[in-house]
Order: C-alpha cells, then structure tokens, then sequence
C-alpha cells in the first residue's frame, strides 16, 4: 500500500515539476533578452556620446568613411548640438523684422546674428515679412529648422525664440525701434548702435536688407556670415526632403540647367519694365507699380493739401514710360522668355537640353513660354513633377515655394539667372561654396544690345552666337575677387554672391580654377 501511494504521490509531482522547469526556462529567456537590449542600449549611447565629443572615433572602422575636404567645403562644419555654449553677457536684446522675399531676407538674417556676436547681444529668433506684395504668412519655423538654427550658433550668439514677458507688450514695454543704416561698417554698429543698449534693453530693428557692408569686416565676423548662410539656415525637414525628391526626379532624366526667369508681375511692376508686353500689360503694370514703393497719401506744403496716392503713381508711371527703353540699354531689366530662348541656343543649348524653370508664374502665362518652349521642348516646372498632394501645404506660401527652387537651382548643373536679384546672387554664392559650380551671369548690357543688333539684321546668327560666348567666356562662375567701389556699395559685387573669404585659404582662390567652366552639362 506504501509502495502504491508512493507511486501515486510521484505521478502527481511529474506535472507540478515540469511547469517549474518551463517557468524557469522562460524567466532565463526573459532576463536575456532584457539583457541584451540594455547592453545594445548602452553600447548606442556610448557610441553617440564618444561621436559628439570626439568625431573621428569611428572612421578607422569599416562602413565609417571621412568625407573629403572637398566634399566637407573649406569652412568648419558647424558644433554639434550641445556643444558648450558662448559665456557672455548680454548687452541686451536685437529683435529683428526682415523685410523682403525669402533670399533678401536670408540674407538679412545672417547680417543680424554676425551683428548681434559683434555687439555682445541676445538675438531673437526674426520675424518673416507678412506684409509684401507677395503676403505670405510663414514664420521663421515654418521655413528654417528653428532649432537647428539656434543650437548650431549657441557657440557665437545666444538667441532665443521670444523676449522674456517682462519685455512684452502686455506689460507695458516699448522696445526702441529703428532701422539701421543700410551698408554700415562696424565701427557704426559699435559707436551708433551699442550705446543706444546702455538706455533700451531692446532694440527692434524693422527694416533689415542690406544693412551691413559687403567690404571692410573683420575675417572672422565674414566667415560667421557664411557659417549662418551655408550651414545654420536649413530648411525645414518637410521643405528639404520634398526639395530632395524633386532634384531626384530630375536627375533621372539627366543632367539640367536652372533658369530663374525673373519675369514675374512683381519685378515687372516694381522695375517699370514693359519691354515685349502688350499695351494691356504695360497699362496692368502701371497699376501694379505704386504699392512696390509704398506710395501713400502725400501732402503738398505749399498749399496743404493732401495729393492722392493716384496722383503721386501717374506721376512715376509717366516717369517710367520715359526710362523703360533706357532702363533696358543699360541692363536693367529682366531678359524676356523671347531673349533668353535666343540666348540660350546662342551659348550652345540644343533642343535636348533638359531646363527647370526656377520661379513663380510667368507673366503673361504659356504664351509667354512658347518661343522659348520651341526652342527647348523638355522644360520642367515643379507644377509638372509633384504630385498636387504634394505642393499642397506650400501653397499661398510664396517663400516656401521658393524654398522648393532654391534647392534645385543650387543643385543642378548649370544655373542661370536672367536677372541679378536677391535669389540670383545668394544661388550663386552656394554654387561657388560648393566647388565653384557652373552659373553663367549673364552680361545683360552687352545682350540687350547683341540682341537689338541680330534682329534688325546688322549681326547673322553665327556673328551673334561667337559674340555672345566671347561675352561671357569669364561670366562662369569661376574663382575671381569681389570688384569693390568705394562709396558705392549698391554696383559692388554683392557678399553673399561671392563670399570669398569662405571659399579658401588664398584670396585668389587660383588653385580651384578648373578647365570645366563651360556651358557643356556634366
């Protein structure tokens, strides 16, 4: 009976021991993976930590290459995130208001932070124009990567996304607001500017364009402009990867060449250029012109009275209708979708070439783009490329778009602008930081002459076309010296245009000076 129960008592001990042995087994299981995770956890964060302080860890090992220095640029890469921030202290807060389309306004931005490191101030993060003709809504955030833009400098300028409350509106501050003079040295910045601090905590500049010089700033002061431009002013992840897409689009079906036609109602209407409009788009511009200059009522002193606003823009529009022809001899106007098609076959473009057109939409809409559709039928436009969904959020957002174009133009083979404008000259300095990349400036003195000569038959075509490339054989974006004026600013060469100081060691830049400055795509 002993033996019987004991056999029994054993039977039922079978089931209860093997659900231990498996609940044992699974809590091993368990406590090594958790393990393993940790220890993966830890191994990630040493490797990111051991990244940030010190870079070149991992490029001894495979999969980890160093960029070239060519592919890097010849400035510093910019601190990572939480590199130690700048100890100062502040002489008070700059609050900027940029005015102006987005490139006029990047610019602006990267003359505000090198102003705010000189002055030893606490910039604010700047507003975005809302106000123009093209009365866009974005904000800062909605273009630029906020935080990257202000982790990026925290090494030179401390800036910051909004005053403190104590400096609000609400609490009954008024800042000092003021625009400083346009092209100002630094000597200007510290005597006229800086002492106004020791009386207003802030200073609210409202007007931003152009207002430090091209010439005669410190090296280190024009490198930290660069720095700003080419490396603290990103897009937004939503504009740069929809901007990346585009570009690969493009480049699947080839090399291409960016025309920014700047042959938009805003710059017709603000230029007074009519030439090749028709008589009801010269007189819609007219129209136009006046609140480009901000013509308000105006009052006559003589007999106190007001003048209205009608009245001051007859006034311009008769002026204008004098000077556009002359405007134009001198080179002071946009070429014409008709000109740039002659243009374009003249330097050597064929049928084959693949053009994105970087702008908004041409005046005068497809009639305006058939001569030069003709002559170039694999033209491309953002519009053509996406998808609808796509371009949607960028809509009604004339900046954003242009966001879109400017990362394009700077990526593609050839850029060429028939206009110096602010896009124009801040494509071109990008082109030449990243490896002095092919832009043709465009002689438009010399072309609009070339051109008036072809087509009243003085010049054949063969004349004409040796003519215009003999022209512009040195207009290629090769290394050369910014032409300074003395007391001239506005004719001098623009910085952000030619940043030389960034581009390399040497000031001539000879060394980088290729053969391949041509207009072949490559």
């Amino acid at each position: 009976m002993e033996t019987i129960r004991s056999e029994r008592g054993a039977e039922k001990l079978l089931p209860l021991q093997g659900a231990v042995i498996q609940r044992t087994r699974l809590q091993v299981w368990f406590i090594r993976v958790c393990s393993s995770i940790l220890i993966w956890t830890c191994l990630v964060q040493l490797v990111a930590v051991g990244e940030l302080w010190h870079p070149r860890l991992l490029t001894g090992f495979p999969g980890f290459t160093k960029m070239s220095a060519h592919q890097e640029g010849s400035m510093p890469s910019s601190p990572p995130p939480f590199v130690p921030a700048r100890n100062y202290t502040s002489n008070g807060f700059l609050k900027v208001s940029c005015n102006g389309g987005l490139n006029q306004m990047r610019s602006a931005i990267c003359d505000m932070v090198t102003v705010a490191r000189l002055l030893n101030l606490t910039l604010v993060v700047p507003e975005l124009d809302k106000t123009s003709f093209w009365a866009d809504p974005s904000n800062f955030e909605d273009i630029f990567n906020v935080q990257h833009f202000i982790d990026s400098l925290r090494d030179e300028v401390r800036i910051i996304k909004r005053l403190p409350k104590r400096f609000g509106l609400r609490y009954g501050y008024q800042p000092f607001e003021m625009p400083p003079v346009s092209w100002s040295n630094e000597q200007y910045y510290l005597q006229q500017i800086l002492p106004l601090f020791d009386k207003h905590k802030v200073l609210h500049f409202n007007r931003t364009d152009s207002r430090l010089a091209n010439n005669g700033i410190s090296l280190d002061l024009q490198r930290l402009r660069c720095r700003v431009n080419f490396q603290a002013l990103k897009f937004t992840p939503e504009i740069e990867a929809l901007g990346n897409k585009l570009v690969r689009i493009i480049q699947l079906k080839g090399p291409y060449l960016a025309l920014h036609l700047r042959y938009e109602m805003d710059m017709l209407a603000f230029s007074g250029c009519t030439h090749g409009c028709s008589i009801e788009e010269a007189e819609e511009l007219k129209r136009l012109s006046c609140p480009f200059h901000g013509i308000r009522n105006q009052t006559d002193l003589s007999f106190g009275m007001t003048i209205s606003p009608l009245l001051v823009c007859i006034s311009m529009v008769e002026e204008k209708e004098i000077v556009s022809e002359e405007k134009r001899s001198s080179g002071l106007c946009p070429l014409t979708p008709e000109e740039t098609a002659l243009i374009l076959q003249a330097l050597g473009f064929d049928k084959e070439t693949q053009i994105y057109i970087a702008s908004g939409e041409i005046y005068g809409g497809e009639r305006r783009l058939a001569a030069l559709r003709a002559a170039f039928p694999r033209i491309l436009k953002k519009e053509m490329l996406l998808e609808p969904d796509d371009l949607r959020q960028f809509q009604n957002h004339s900046s954003q778009m242009a966001a879109l174009d400017f990362m394009v133009s700077v990526a593609s083979n050839i850029f060429i602008p028939t206009y110096d404008g602010n896009m124009a000259r801040v494509v071109e300095g990008h082109r030449r930081y990243r490896g002095f990349k092919k832009t043709i400036q465009l002689d438009r003195r010399r072309l609009v002459e070339l051109l008036d000569l072809h087509q009243n038959g003085t010049l054949s075509w063969d004349e004409f076309s040796i003519a215009v490339r003999l022209a512009h054989e040195r207009r290629m974006g090769q290394p050369t010296l910014r032409m300074v004026i003395a007391d001239k600013p506005k004719e001098e060469d623009y910085f952000y245009a030619n940043p030389q100081e960034c581009l390399c060691d040497s000031t001539s830049c000879g060394d980088l000076l290729g053969p391949g400055n041509t207009t072949v795509l490559q």
